[in-house]
């Protein structure tokens, strides 16, 4: 499906649902078609695709063409939730059932990043690592940079232990991440990442939100929904070639 949120950005960006599952655990060598098929619909042909490894953590790796592991779509980095890139070509796909995909480019730069942003590595503040990282390493600036944060589970469906609480206890805005229902917390995940790339210098009118919820829309994998049959969506974007 095509990201109507993206399209004035000129990025090329497609998701799939359910019609696909892009975990390779339980797909295999079959996700290699999937992706020939992303790429079909992706509107340019991509010199090589990364992906990421996804252990829930806060590290990000940056994707030249030659860097990585061979997979069976492309490259993946193993020990990363985040990818960035400067180069025209490079496509970056990231897998999410009910986890934020976050987006950010800077289209002056040409700087592109993609992340997992699950409530591990939001509570580690991955989205705001991501804007430091484009800022440090690639002259970025956050007043010239558009994000998109893509469907995820909502809030009311995102109930969660005092333990990821207790993770987001450095964060200034916690309690507004958070509510509370019958004792039980639940965790604003979408707005979590927003506030990271907010408190990394982008304003409120930069940030674009896929309102979906993984839990509520049948046509997304959501692993709260599926449990154990839950199967992972992906968003596959890329530059340019000419902007």
């Amino acid at each position: 499906m095509r990201v109507k949120e993206l399209e004035n950005l000129k990025l090329h960006a497609i998701m799939s649902g359910r019609e696909y599952s892009f975990s390779y655990e339980k797909e295999g060598k079959k996700i290699r078609f999937y992706t020939f098929d992303l790429v079909n619909n992706l509107g340019a042909v991509p010199k090589e695709v990364y992906t990421a490894g996804q252990d829930h953590g806060d590290n990000l790796a940056y994707c030249q063409g030659e860097n990585g592991e061979d997979f069976v779509y492309g490259k993946i980095i193993p020990s990363a939730d985040g990818l960035i890139t400067d180069k025209k070509g490079i496509a970056l796909l990231i897998k999410f059932a009910d986890a934020s995909p976050v987006l950010v480019y800077d289209s002056k730069k040409s700087v592109l990043a993609l992340v997992h942003g699950g409530w591990k590595g939001t509570s580690k503040k991955i989205a705001l690592k991501t804007v430091e990282s484009m800022v440090k390493d690639f002259g970025a600036k956050p007043e010239d940079m558009t994000a998109y944060i893509g469907p995820s589970i909502d809030p009311y469906h995102y109930e969660v232990g005092e333990e990821v609480y207790e993770a987001f206890a450095g964060d200034q805005n916690r309690e507004n991440l958070f509510y509370k229902d019958r004792g039980n917390y639940h965790l604003k995940l979408a707005e979590a990442n927003a506030s990271a790339l907010m408190e990394a210098g982008l304003r409120e009118d930069q940030i674009t939100f896929d309102s979906r919820s993984t839990y509520e829309v049948k046509d997304l994998h959501s692993y709260r929904r599926d449990g154990d049959r839950a199967g992972l969506n992906a968003l596959l974007v890329m530059m340019p070639e000419e902007e």
